[in-house]
């Protein structure tokens, strides 16, 4: 069997405008910001703990990049997610594990019951 045979085939992935331009939009904050810090590709990739290609690519808006990463790199460079006050990020997150608590955990589909008593 040759090592084509064992691959998975690429599956062609297509994003949303929106999803694009804003994943866009905060790669270029992150470049904006990290330019005014005068902080490296490379120096900012360290602090993240990924490649300079990852930083490369977070900021060119890459969609595929890890959100995790994103974040980070964001939050280094001083990038506000969410919330610019960092108190009401955690009094949002406390909201919402809230109303997590209280809807259910998981959606049950509905199933159609069939009337066949003619």
């Amino acid at each position: 069997m040759t090592m084509a045979n064992t691959e998975r085939p690429r599956i062609a992935r297509t994003y949303s405008r929106y999803g694009r331009e804003a994943v866009t939009v905060l790669g270029q904050q992150i470049r904006i910001n990290r330019l005014e810090r005068r902080l490296s590709v490379a120096q900012l990739a360290e602090r993240v703990g990924v490649s300079r290609d990852m930083i490369q690519r977070i900021e060119l808006g890459d969609p595929r990049c890890g959100i995790g990463f994103a974040f980070e790199a964001a939050t280094i460079v001083g990038v506000p997610l969410f919330e610019e006050d960092r108190s009401k990020l955690t009094t949002r997150l406390a909201e919402q594990g809230e109303k997590l608590r209280l809807l259910p955990k998981a959606i049950q589909r509905t199933r159609m019951v069939v009337k066949d008593d003619f």
